[in-house]
């Protein structure tokens, strides 16, 4: 009976996820929520120079923030940012060249971000779906290093920023893909058993969840947020998932709608009247299990996961090269 409901209830969900399913929910959406000035604001968006990640910076500048693009390669960046200021005649466009997926980067990147800007909102956007088991130059599994640790890190070395900012927050885009998936411990970089990317990437985006709801206990001067983003049409989507791409393309969110609620968190003064560490999709709060779930997970094993990551993390900047 417990299956039956799951199937019902994860189905009706899926259909939530399409571009019908967001045409539904915005008839409830109050756009003066994100009609805002956010001028005078910093924000920082990882994965910003496609996607999700650009058509959120997009909004942000066009609302007239200042936004760092955080990207891997620097020339679809540069177009990504050349597009963003055209569009949007906001000139407070910095970029910054890093790859989330390798941790001395990272912690290089926000020493010196630090020193050198002020920031209110962090986006961790950035991540990816290897469906072969790749290992980085650190010997770190592709998926585990991008879309886990490289979330911990980049926030982590720059809560000390945050704390010092006006209304700071931090917003996850995590996937829905999550709610199949029990958080495993035991094996963070997928090496025991056959490999399953999709799998793999479900239970990186499970660990995003976990991670916000601890970072909201820990940090209660910055308001974080996890989100499912919906079935976007997105480079992303169509290059790790091409199947999937072909058989929902007719039905998939523009990037923009699959943005919207980056957006409303990042920007929208109703978003943190919310509590701090929930999981969001089309501008509510939803469950983090589906009814009556298996994946449920115990305390003493997020606070493992914490501890696992702190200490790669803590690994990783004792060898990081000062500026």
């Amino acid at each position: 009976m417990s299956w039956y409901r799951n199937t019902v209830w994860f189905v009706k969900g899926l259909r939530e996820y399409t571009r019908g399913g967001y045409e539904s929910a915005s008839k409830r959406f109050n756009p003066a929520d994100v009609e805002v000035d956010v001028a005078g604001r910093s924000f920082l968006v990882t994965g910003a120079n496609s996607g999700i990640g650009k058509a959120t910076a997009k909004e942000i500048a066009r609302r007239g923030g200042t936004v760092h693009l955080v990207c891997r390669n620097k020339e679809r960046a540069e177009v990504a940012k050349e597009e963003i200021v055209t569009e949007t005649g906001n000139q407070n466009i910095f970029l910054h060249i890093v790859d989330i997926s390798n941790p001395k980067e990272i912690w290089k990147f926000a020493e010196k971000f630090q020193n050198e800007h002020k920031l209110n909102v962090l986006i961790n956007n950035a991540g990816c779906m290897v469906n072969t088991r790749e290992l980085t130059e650190d010997g770190l599994e592709k998926n585990f290093a991008t879309n886990t640790l490289g979330t911990y890190i980049m926030t982590t070395a720059l809560v000390p920023l945050l704390e010092k900012a006006a209304d700071a927050r931090v917003i996850t885009v995590s996937s829905g893909g999550m709610l199949v998936q029990k958080l495993n411990v035991s094996d963070l970089q997928s090496g025991n058993g056959p490999f399953d990317g999709t799998m793999v990437y479900a239970q990186n985006k499970r660990q995003q969840v976990v991670l916000t709801e601890q970072w909201a206990k820990a940090h209660r001067n910055i308001h974080f947020s996890v989100m499912h983003p919906g079935w976007a049409d997105t480079p992303a989507v169509r290059s790790a998932m091409p199947d999937f791409y072909e058989r929902m393309k007719n039905s998939l969110r523009t990037e923009a709608q699959g943005a919207d609620t980056v957006l409303w968190l990042a920007v929208s003064p109703e978003a943190t009247k919310l509590p701090s560490g929930l999981f969001f999709q089309d501008r509510q709060p939803v469950p983090t299990h589906l009814p009556l779930a298996y994946t449920h997970s115990p305390p003493e094993d997020e606070e493992k996961l914490m501890e696992v990551l702190e200490e790669f993390s803590q690994k990783f900047k004792s060898v990081s090269p000062r500026m």
